[in-house]
Order: structure tokens, then C-alpha cells, then sequence
């Protein structure tokens, strides 16, 4: 039992202590002081309380990688620099044209017989835009010129039409052909000079004969169409500079192949598409 001195002027005396004071005070000092107990409560009780930290998502830049800016700033600058594509060529328009094969002495003026379809005597297809160059009396009288038309952006590009009476048939592919080139001293230099020379014979659907001639050379290229129907040899001419032939040869080639002549007893051709 323990005990505790109790002083009483200048003595003191020791006091004895009874077991229960003893083991409460025992107890008061081993146990957890209450602040202590509070604060831990409250640090256990707040750690189960606080939320999970969140990820926060920041937004994305704007700004792009340096390589992939310069890259569009060069493509950018090819588009401005580079040459705009040319605009496609549209198929061009086609009116058809009446010739009527008038003799010298019936011809009335120049140019004037291109609006009597009702006494036709054969046809073929001019681009919109090519004119018409009127042909005299005299050139209709001594080498047979009917008609003739030219681009008037290519003065070189020209369809013609010459005529010589009395014929009633065809001669032999070549004959013919040199035939044509005596009175036209411009086809005798380019068959003189060409570098091939073609001939074909076809029908058309009314049994009409055609021969068809390709003069190309390194000057000029030509596609004639001759044939032989009232008592008559016609003879349809297409020519252009050999220079523009590879730009220009599929207009070209459908005027060849529009020429034709009309049965007296056929329909009135339809118009051009």
C-alpha cells in the first residue's frame, strides 16, 4: 500500500493510501487521454469520409505539331501557285447544210442555195460557228465548187463540196482519186508530198456507193468522200494542218463521215443533234 506525506509546520508524516485510490489512479494514467482519443477518431473517421481523388481531363490543345503546320502551309502554297485546270471542251453543236449542186449559169449569187432543202441534192454537217465563204461563178464554173465552210479560228480547218456533171458511174478507187487532184493543185502537192495514203469503198443504207479517201502528210491531212448519184460526181473535202489534226480529228472525222446524197424520193434529212 502506498502512501503520501502530509506536512504540518516544520514535520511532516506519511499517509496511508487505501488499494482502490491506488489502482484508480493507475488507471487515470495508463489510459488514452480523451484528446488523443478524439483526434483519432476524427483522422479515421475523416479518412473514410474523403472522396477518391478525380482525374481531371484538360482539353486539347489547339495548337498542332510544328511539322504537320508547315506541311499544311506548303500545300496551301502549291494550291495558290499551281495553274488553275483548264475547263473542259464541250462537244460543239452541228446545223446541216443543203447543197443543191447548181450549175454555173443557174447560180444565183453567192451563197444563196444553203435554205432550199426541197431541191437538195446532198448534205452534210457544219460545227456552229464555222462561216461560210461564198463562192463565185467562175470558181463554181472551172474547178466545180458548191459550197465550202472554215473555222474562223483555224483558217485552215475547211469542208467543201466540188461537183462535175456528166459522170454516171464511178471510175477505179485510183483513178478517181487522181482524177479530183487535176483540177485541185492544192491536192495534187499534198498527195505529191503525203506519207500514207488510204482508200475504202462503203454502202450506206439506201445501197448509195462511197469511195473514201486519208491523205496525211507532213503539211496538211485530208478526208475525201466521193460518189456518183443524178448523172453527177460529188466530192466532199476535209482538210486541216497536220499540226492541228490530233487536237481537232474527232470533229473532223464526223464531218467526213455526215456527207451523203438524197434519193430525189427520199424524206427531207432530219436536223443535226
Amino acid at each position: 500500500m502506498s502512501s503520501h506525506r502530509i506536512s504540518h509546520g516544520d514535520s511532516s508524516y506519511p499517509v496511508p493510501r487505501s488499494p482502490a485510490t491506488t489502482m484508480t489512479m493507475l488507471s487515470s494514467l495508463l489510459s488514452p487521454s480523451p484528446l488523443l482519443t478524439a483526434a483519432r477518431t476524427s483522422s479515421a473517421s475523416s479518412s473514410q469520409q474523403q472522396p477518391p481523388p478525380q482525374s481531371v481531363r484538360l482539353p486539347p490543345s489547339n495548337k498542332r505539331p510544328l511539322a504537320a503546320t508547315l506541311a499544311a502551309a506548303a500545300a496551301a502554297g502549291l494550291l495558290l501557285l499551281s495553274p488553275a485546270p483548264a475547263p473542259s471542251r464541250a462537244d460543239p453543236e452541228f446545223t446541216v447544210y443543203y447543197g443543191t449542186a447548181a450549175s454555173a449559169a443557174n447560180y444565183g449569187g453567192y451563197g444563196g442555195n444553203a435554205s432550199k432543202k426541197d431541191t437538195a441534192e446532198y448534205v452534210y454537217e457544219v460545227p456552229a460557228g464555222w462561216k461560210e465563204r461564198l463562192v463565185s461563178k467562175v470558181e463554181k464554173g472551172t474547178n466545180g465548187t458548191d459550197s465550202e465552210f472554215f473555222n474562223p479560228r483555224k483558217r485552215t480547218e475547211r469542208e467543201y463540196v466540188t461537183f462535175l456533171a456528166g459522170l454516171r458511174a464511178l471510175a477505179p478507187v485510183n483513178a478517181v482519186l487522181d482524177n479530183l487532184a487535176l483540177s485541185d493543185v492544192g491536192l495534187q502537192d499534198q498527195i505529191a508530198t503525203a506519207d500514207d495514203v488510204r482508200s475504202a469503198e462503203r454502202t450506206d443504207d439506201g445501197g448509195q456507193v462511197y469511195y473514201e479517201y486519208e491523205v496525211a502528210g507532213t503539211g496538211a491531212h485530208s478526208l475525201i468522200s466521193v460518189t456518183c448519184a443524178r448523172n453527177k460526181l460529188y466530192a466532199h473535202f476535209v482538210t486541216a494542218l497536220s499540226a492541228e489534226w490530233g487536237r481537232d480529228e474527232a470533229v473532223l472525222r464526223r464531218l467526213h463521215q455526215s456527207f451523203r446524197t438524197i434519193d430525189p424520193a427520199a424524206p427531207p434529212p432530219a436536223e443535226a443533234s
